[in-house]
């Protein structure tokens, strides 16, 4: 039979395998090239704020991303547990994203609002104060660590090179911004109206006469799902 002289022949057997795996490339590449984008653009999506975005950078340092995912899959048991199903272009300014596999605590992608700035502050100190079957260990040092965003102008510089759309205005103001959003009393009206006034300000941990790392932690971790209204969402067809 034919099968049996192409699986004897080593040449013919590459040759015909290169045939098909070259076939299923077009096949999942060519569609690309006739689309703007391979992401649904989502209305209410926007780059971190300075604060925000030094808090995931802290995120990343710990080494968080290790225990929580921060992707919630098409499945019914996820959307029950955790909310409506991750969308792309929640992570589309993400570098790196923090999708994850592994859950030894819960998805992450929608933990924006579920909890109080005191929920929070209390379960780095302890995480067993509030979750008693927690594993997680303490971060208590972050509410005594003053933050150094000295930097944060130029890593928004640096982001926006890739395609995180900051403008030159937001560079320009990082600092103030970032100053901005952790302090509940002071004017935030121009960091609302270069992010949107659903940005969270707050003084995130508790001392108002500082700027903590913790500060940075939780104000990320409030807007984590937040940013698409999913009352009013509805999927877009190709």
């Amino acid at each position: 039979m034919q099968h049996a002289t192409i699986e004897k022949s080593i040449p013919i057997m590459g040759l015909l395998t290169l045939v098909m795996v070259s076939i299923g490339g077009l096949v999942e590449i060519t569609p690309l090239f006739f689309i703007d984008s391979t992401i649904e653009k989502v209305q209410g999506m926007r780059p971190y704020t300075p604060l925000e975005l030094k808090g995931r950078d802290i995120y990343l340092r710990e080494g968080c991303y290790n225990c929580h995912s921060q992707m919630i899959r098409p499945f019914r048991d996820e959307k029950e547990r955790y909310g409506h199903y991750s969308l792309a272009a929640e992570s589309m300014y993400d570098h790196p994203f923090q999708w994850g596999s592994k859950r030894t605590g819960p998805d992450l992608a929608r933990v924006g609002g579920k909890y109080s700035n005191m929920w929070h502050q209390q379960h780095m100190r302890d995480p067993r104060a509030v979750v008693p079957e927690s594993v997680m260990p303490t971060y208590g040092w972050l509410e005594k660590t003053p933050l150094n965003y000295a930097d944060v102008g130029d890593r928004m510089s640096a982001l926006s090179k890739v395609g995180v759309p900051y403008t030159s205005d937001m560079i320009a103001n990082a600092k103030a911004d970032l100053e901005a959003q952790a302090n509940a009393n002071g004017d935030s009206s121009k960091l609302l109206s270069r992010y949107g006034k659903k940005v969270p300000v707050d003084d995130f941990d508790g001392q108002p006469n500082q700027i903590t790392e913790l500060d940075a932690l939780v104000a990320y971790l409030q807007m984590l799902g937040t940013l698409v209204d999913f009352k009013s969402y509805q999927a877009q067809s190709r």
